[in-house]
């Protein structure tokens, strides 16, 4: 093997076999001869480097995938699924958990029933509107329908002793036509209210939200009963929101069996 003629050693076969040469899209390089003068150069590579680590801090803690990670971990995608599911799982037991001001049996009235009076300043429904369409609790605790007791004289009892009022409309109403008592708590019947034999019975229904008052506009009563003569399809032919006798509401009476 023959050696370079200038004496240093090397094999004379070929160029020099060192470090390779730079690319040649990387520029002129230069190197300084004092490393004080790369300070900026350097100080602008810290701050990138710095940047890029808290970004890629946020990046995985949302479970994203960072510049230097593989493909993207399922933990964004399970937090989106928990927080649907949470949410979805409130709602649920918002609407179906019991309420402690929600009583057992409504009055249930049907939207948009004729009757029903929008006007709070309204004391009471004009004759000619109907009647709501409500569910009350009768004697022995069961859903009735309002309605199916048509035609009917409705008197609202609540805060008074209303005996007399409930005997009276008993014997006043014609056949066929039904006394109806209605007040916010169970009532029996009294002694008083008892007809004579060949007479009717009232009916007493438990309404316990007083919906039957509020959509007639009928007020507190104020100690007084009130009385509603609906005809059997529904419509009210008078009320009274203050009954002091039957001879209020007499003349009506018999319209109740003849009214559409």
């Amino acid at each position: 093997m023959s050696t370079s003629a200038d004496g240093d050693g090397r094999p004379d076969n070929g160029p020099f076999d060192g470090v390779p040469d730079l690319p040649a899209d990387w520029g002129r390089i230069v190197i300084p001869d004092d490393p004080a003068e790369l300070a900026a150069e350097a100080a602008q590579v810290r701050r990138e480097l710095r940047l890029q680590a808290r970004r890629d801090g946020w990046r995985r803690c949302l479970g994203l995938p960072t510049t230097t990670a593989g493909p993207a971990p399922l933990r964004l995608s399970l937090l989106i699924m928990s927080v649907a599911l949470l949410a979805t799982l409130t709602s649920l037991f918002a609407i179906t958990w019991p309420s402690p001001h929600r009583p057992v049996v409504t009055g249930r009235s049907t939207p948009g029933t004729p009757g029903t009076s929008t006007n709070p300043g309204s004391p009471t429904v004009a004759a000619g509107q109907s009647l709501p369409a409500l569910d009350l609790v009768g004697e022995n605790g069961r859903v009735v329908p309002l309605r199916s007791l048509l035609p009917a004289v409705i008197i609202l009892i609540d805060g008074c002793a209303c005996d007399e009022h409930l005997d009276a409309a008993v014997r006043a109403v014609p056949p066929g036509v039904a006394v109806v008592a209605v007040s916010t708590r169970r009532t029996e019947p009294g002694a008083r209210t008892m007809p004579p034999p060949g007479g009717g019975v009232p009916r007493f229904l438990t309404d316990p939200t007083s919906e039957l008052r509020t959509a007639l506009r009928l007020g507190t009563g104020k100690g007084s009963p009130a009385a509603v003569l609906t005809s059997r399809s529904g419509q009210l032919l008078r009320t009274v929101p203050e009954l002091s006798s039957p001879g209020d509401y007499q003349a009506d009476l018999p319209r109740l069996l003849t009214a559409a």
